[in-house]
């Protein structure tokens, strides 16, 4: 049983990248990055597909070369979700994948050299209406910055952010997102706050180089947590020292775990103990694998025994409640005649879910074409 988030977004503009609309109100986008050799035609653009599979909206691909620029646009025409080309300096990149259907640029204008250059990148932008994003890391700060302050600080962060925007402002360009990422989750927390008190253009979130998949997991959490429930952030990625498919399923969980936005089974189940009547554990982690398909939401709890089984059963589209030999199954709260077979109850449970998402899919359809 989905409930609506009480969190309250920040107010911005909206930018679209390819078909997806960021920020204006729009669901937070889901992006991740490809860790591939762009040059690998055949590998980055199966990543792409596995990684819009999970879910992903938009996906990032470095371009650091005119070589990789090439492939950018052989990429660009075997997959169809958004791609942000991300640039670093050379500004004959940004028109070359601008010029071969790049959906954003990431590309930082105060490093791109005079201003005939930027000039040039924004005009591309402006032409084919490509939004850019500007993206500040406390690890490559601007020389006269680091001096100024002495270290990576949040005012550092968005004096870096903020020099960038002014540049897209003199050219009276508005149609572009920012990030100020730092591994240090306060770092970047503090930094994120100040930006938003300072434009009015989307916000994209990450704590970076977060680590490996069970600490960066744990660490973009708890940023990007703290953000989300003040109403900050229009996009996200959890970057993660791991496959990018993993980085989806963290940021829609996070997302999910904040009653942001859902997407596919929203497993309540307890952590075990003595008193269970299956293995919980097992079955949860089974039918997480064989329902990894599933995009509609629906909230499944899955208790082992019925100290707390049928009271997490009231509140979720279906639940079980562990009893011996055979479980209580509800369905909307509601407690069914039908008992589950505890040997079987992977295969069982999997029918009943994929049933009921049948259901609340044509649900969901019915009520899109009625608004």
């Amino acid at each position: 049983m989905q409930h609506e988030s009480p969190i309250k977004r920040r107010h911005t503009r909206q930018v679209m990248v390819g078909n997806v609309p960021v920020g204006g109100g729009a669901p937070i986008a889901v992006q991740s990055m490809t860790n591939t050799r762009t040059t690998d035609v055949a590998a980055t653009v199966a990543q792409i597909q596995a990684i819009e599979r999970a879910g992903a909206d938009i996906v990032r691909v470095s371009v650091p070369t005119m070589e990789a620029a090439e492939s950018f646009k052989a990429i660009k025409q075997q997959t169809s979700i958004p791609l942000v080309a991300d640039i670093h300096f050379d500004y004959r990149i940004a028109l070359k994948v601008a010029e071969y259907g790049a959906d954003c640029l990431r590309i930082n204008p105060g490093n791109i050299g005079n201003q005939e250059r930027i000039k040039a990148v924004v005009d591309a932008a402006r032409e084919r209406n490509i939004p850019i994003r500007i993206g500040v890391n406390a690890g490559s700060l601007e020389k006269d910055i680091q001096e100024k302050y002495g270290e990576p600080t949040p005012a550092a962060l968005v004096e870096s952010a903020m020099r960038h925007v002014q540049i897209l402002r003199d050219f009276e360009f508005d149609n572009f997102k920012v990030s100020v990422k730092a591994s240090d989750v306060f770092l970047a927390v503090d930094a994120y706050r100040l930006l938003a008190d300072e434009i009015e253009q989307p916000i994209h979130l990450g704590i970076t180089e977060a680590g490996g998949q069970r600490a960066g997991a744990v660490k973009s959490a708890i940023g990007l947590g703290l953000l989300l429930n003040e109403g900050i952030g229009d996009t996200l990625r959890v970057s993660l020292a791991a496959d990018p498919v993993e980085e989806v399923k963290v940021g829609f969980d996070i997302l999910k775990s904040l009653r942001i936005r859902s997407r596919g089974i929203n497993f309540i189940a307890c952590p075990s103990c003595s008193r269970q009547e299956f293995d919980v554990i097992n079955t949860v982690n089974e039918l997480e694998q064989r329902l990894e398909d599933v995009t509609t939401p629906l909230d499944v709890s899955i208790i082992g025994c019925v100290v707390n089984g049928p009271g997490e059963a009231l509140v979720s589209d279906l639940g079980l409640a562990g009893s011996n030999r055979k479980s209580g199954f509800y369905v909307d709260g509601e407690r069914q005649k039908e008992r589950l077979d505890n040997e079987q109850l992977v295969t069982l449970l999997e029918e009943r879910i994929r049933r009921q998402v049948a259901i609340k899919q044509q649900q969901i359809d019915v009520k899109e074409i009625q608004d």
